[in-house]
């Protein structure tokens, strides 16, 4: 499979850093970081690449040569004017006969493109969209999804938001058809998400590949710093899917929002206090967060799939305004006991998804590669525990009695649960 590495923009925000080469040349760690990309890239068998350059764009041409020394084969298209970040697809299209990998030269990742480019061909659709949660998705490029993960819905940055919204934000990697390619522009300059991808939404012939590992764009000063660190850490190799993650699992009544009882709209939804802080630090410590939630009102009927999806917006919202974000979230909606009015009968049943059973965090643990000796499940309930422990975590129980059910440390709130998890102090910002 083809990759085109998109690597024609002059990176104005960034001036401060490097003014005199192209962004992507510009080193983490020692390296430029569109070498690093190709690093990512031929580790997992993606070679044949084609990369298109503008401005400075000798410089990355006297760089990379030909490819070789880097173990991969490279081809250039030169913009002799700017094209927009598609334009020099169309021409360059005869060499893309089929489908595709299309990528940013200046962006930050370290993933699992087989899983990714397996996804798209899964799905059988002409783009396939890499997402991921962010910590500012009230000002970055928003997809709506249905059920099958086909885009229903793009919000780009500049459109209203509505009052809630799912945390899932297009990262800027892309595999796509050359069919996509077919018919002429009709202008010069072509932008991809607005001209190209954009009018899919909807047409059930795009999808999004969601997914935790690393994608940054370090696009500003401050941006190009978070990144380095992060590249010295060694978080950006170790989200990397194909090495197994850690996961910290969170119930969400009691532990994440307050407990009303059934919680059954969205208005009645509001975080607990410091409940955004401790995402937060989740977040930035290495360990994926991911809620894992029993809603019987599913199948109780009081509360509809559609509603219960509301819900977990306005979480998501409220999160994602105070700079948290969850990689997952999983809800059985099963119940085991029948007789309630308007109830949904298939659904009641008794599954291996409602907690105490792990079904849950099983799951979680296939899509993710979660290794889960190495997790943690921190909730206010004896069910939230017994998962827990039913899958291999250490447990945590927020809990101000002193109830025993094996946990392994009992807190007054979720923040001080994870300050015990990563180590810190109350002192700690």
């Amino acid at each position: 499979m083809k990759t085109v590495i998109m690597a024609g923009g002059k990176g104005t925000r960034i001036s401060l850093v490097a003014s005199d080469i192209p962004k992507p040349m510009i080193r983490i760690a020692g390296k430029p970081v569109l070498e690093h990309e190709m690093d990512c890239l031929r580790s997992q068998g993606f070679t044949d690449l084609i990369i298109t350059v503008g401005h400075l764009g000798h410089i990355i041409m006297d760089y990379f040569g030909d490819g070789k020394r880097f173990g991969v084969s490279i081809e250039y298209y030169v913009e002799q004017t700017p094209l927009g970040n598609a334009g020099a697809l169309f021409k360059i299209r005869d060499k893309l006969t089929e489908d595709f990998l299309l990528l940013n030269a200046d962006a930050v990742f370290d993933i699992d493109f087989r899983r990714f480019v397996n996804f798209h061909r899964q799905c059988g659709g002409l783009a396939t969209l890499f997402a991921h949660p962010n910590s500012h998705p009230y000002d970055s490029g928003l997809l709506v999804t249905d059920p099958s993960n086909a885009v229903t819905g793009w919000l780009t940055r500049e459109d209203r938001r509505p009052a809630v919204y799912h945390n899932l934000v297009n990262a800027g990697l892309h595999v796509l058809s050359p069919v996509l390619l077919r018919d002429n522009p009709t202008t010069e300059k072509v932008d991809l998400d607005r001209q190209l991808l954009k009018p899919l939404a909807g047409s059930g012939k795009m999808f999004a590949y969601r997914s935790p590992e690393y994608v940054k764009d370090m696009g500003t000063p401050d941006r190009y710093q978070a990144v380095c660190r992060d590249f010295e850490s060694g978080l950006v190799k170790a989200r990397n899917l194909s090495n197994p993650q850690k996961a910290i699992f969170l119930d969400r009544d009691g532990t994440l929002n307050q407990y009303v009882g059934f919680l059954r709209s969205k208005d009645d939804l509001s975080l607990l206090p410091g409940a955004a802080e401790a995402v937060r630090r989740i977040n930035a410590s290495g360990y994926l967060a991911i809620v894992v939630t029993n809603q019987p009102v599913i199948a109780r009927g009081e509360v509809t799939t559609d509603g219960l999806d509301e819900i977990h917006q306005k979480l998501e919202t409220l999160l994602g305004q105070s700079g948290a974000y969850l990689d997952g979230l999983y809800y059985c909606p099963h119940h085991p006991d029948k007789g309630f009015e308007g109830e949904i009968p298939e659904l009641k049943r008794d599954c291996d998804c409602r907690k105490p059973k792990p079904g849950m965090l099983w799951r979680a643990a296939r899509d993710f590669h979660i290794d889960l000796n190495a997790s943690w499940m921190a909730g206010d309930g004896k069910n939230d525990i017994l998962a827990g422990k039913n899958a291999g975590c250490r447990t945590i129980l927020i809990c101000d009695r002193a109830d025993d059910f094996g946990q392994d440390a009992t807190v007054h709130s979720l923040l001080d649960g994870i300050k015990i998890i990563t180590g810190a102090t109350q002192d700690e910002p």
